[in-house]
């Protein structure tokens, strides 16, 4: 048992890699990152076909999101845990079939429930997800290419994030809510048959240790209560109190056995504020995002189509910058790209701060599209930095530390955003203050970003 152990252990965490660099599963790792931060957002656009369909409360119907997220973010750091321990290739093979399973059922719901049940289930093999596809990407290729590795799931993520809206309002119009559902399908085939035939036989499955449910229940806990708080506020300033037991909660998952190596990861790496900054700039675009389509289609009076082409800029600007991004890491160092990144995505949603009736769809488009080049040379060399700092045998731990900053700063967004309508009329004033409230937590990343100091390892 000690020796099955350390077999399965070192095939998804050590740091050594095959001679030859398996650049299809470094795509297989940007299509499923690509898949799973799709269907973070595209389900939003249906919450009221699905409410129609299904004849349910706009309430419930909301579950249908917060359904997939709530476990998403709180199995992160207990899937990071287990992957540390058992075969990368059955670990994908698992949760990509069993992903694929949860969207027909979810396609298939007859009622409410049925579809809840589908997205919690769905939102827990994407944790596992979440967390394999960095450290797929590290592990299949050269220590030295790892920063442009790095850049292709990490740019084709948040394309997922940005693109969900345009293509589940293409789906809309044209064949209903349920093929919101079954649009990821082929992604997850194509991803099935090159893990099948490019990823290494090595190791096996486990059971995950009871503790792992426990650390789970506390961290969804304490995301739960801040996002609750943050989407009920425009109700009453009071629902932000059901925020408050999130500190405590995860500060008594920190001396649990499933909190303690995360902590000890983070300080041996020292990438905390590198977390940190992930998290800050995944929010700031997102509330960002979220306040613009709602600006686009109320106020402003777009057709989804014209809304659907202005937001592109923002995935066109990433995706090129994503390109140059990882080559840039790889030679002029992965920190002064991830720093420039921040910068560069910063300035963009300030300049998106005065939006007025009177804008045009271009100047829209073009401050998207700087704010996105700037995560696209952000995302993989943050990503790299992170991976290339975590202890030996511990890159599953520190990969799923980083998605778990990702995951949760797209949903603290839009409740970021909807909790900015306290400010007055969405419309006006509520939009100029969440848009400059996103830009100042943007900002955050730069501040954290420029600090850090790589610690040198034993």
């Amino acid at each position: 048992m000690r020796a099955h152990h350390q077999t399965t252990t070192g095939d998804l965490t050590d740091h050594q890699v095959e001679p030859a660099d398996r650049w299809s599963l470094v795509v297989a790792a940007g299509l499923l990152s690509f898949v799973a931060m799709l269907d973070m957002n595209v389900v939003n656009l249906a919450l009221t076909d699905i409410s129609a369909g299904l004849h349910v409360s706009a309430g419930v119907a909301q579950w249908a999101v917060l359904g997939y997220q709530l476990p998403l973010v709180a199995l992160l750091l207990p899937a990071g845990r287990w992957l540390d321990q058992v075969g990368t290739r059955s670990a994908l093979l698992l949760a990509v079939s069993c992903f694929a399973t949860c969207s027909v059922l979810a396609a298939l719901a007859p009622w409410a429930s049925w579809l809840i049940a589908a997205r919690l289930l769905q939102g827990a093999f994407g944790a596992v997800l979440f967390v394999l596809m960095p450290v797929l990407a590290a592990t299949s290729v050269r220590p030295e290419l790892r920063g442009r590795a790095m850049s292709v799931p990490a740019t084709l993520g948040p394309l997922g994030a940005v693109t969900g809206p345009v293509l589940g309002g293409l789906l809309l119009d044209h064949l209903g809510w349920r093929a919101i559902f079954l649009v990821k399908l082929p992604v997850c085939l194509a991803a099935v048959l090159i893990v099948r035939r490019y990823a290494p036989r090595r190791g096996g499955l486990r059971l995950p240790d009871r503790a792992s449910l426990g650390d789970a229940a506390l961290i969804g806990s304490a995301v739960g209560g801040i996002l609750l708080g943050l989407t009920l506020a425009p109700k009453g300033p009071q629902w932000l109190l059901l925020a408050l037991p999130a500190a405590p909660l995860v500060l008594l998952w920190l001396r649990r056995p499933g909190g303690r190596p995360v902590g000890e990861v983070l300080r041996a790496a020292g990438t905390a504020g590198v977390n940190a900054s992930v998290l800050a700039l995944a929010a700031g675009f997102a509330a960002c995002q979220y306040l613009l389509v709602q600006f686009l289609r109320g106020p402003h009076g777009e057709s989804a189509t014209s809304t659907a082409l202005t937001m592109l800029a923002f995935p066109l600007g990433m995706v090129l910058a994503g390109r140059v991004g990882g080559r840039l890491a790889d030679r002029w160092g992965a920190r002064p790209t991830a720093l420039t990144g921040a910068v560069l995505t910063t300035c963009g949603l300030a300049l998106l701060v005065p939006v007025g009736a009177d804008w045009s769809a271009l100047d829209i488009a073009a401050r998207l599209a700087l704010a996105g080049a700037g995560m696209g040379l952000n995302g993989g060399p943050t990503q790299a930095l992170v991976m290339t700092a975590s202890p030996p045998g511990k890159l599953a731990t520190a990969g799923s530390a980083v998605q778990l900053s990702r995951s949760l700063g797209f949903a603290l967004g839009p409740a970021l955003a909807t909790a900015a309508a306290l400010a007055g009329d969405r419309a006006t004033t509520g939009t100029h203050v969440g848009i400059a409230l996103a830009a100042l937590v943007a900002a955050t990343a730069v501040v954290l970003l420029a600090r850090y100091r790589r610690r040198p390892q034993a």
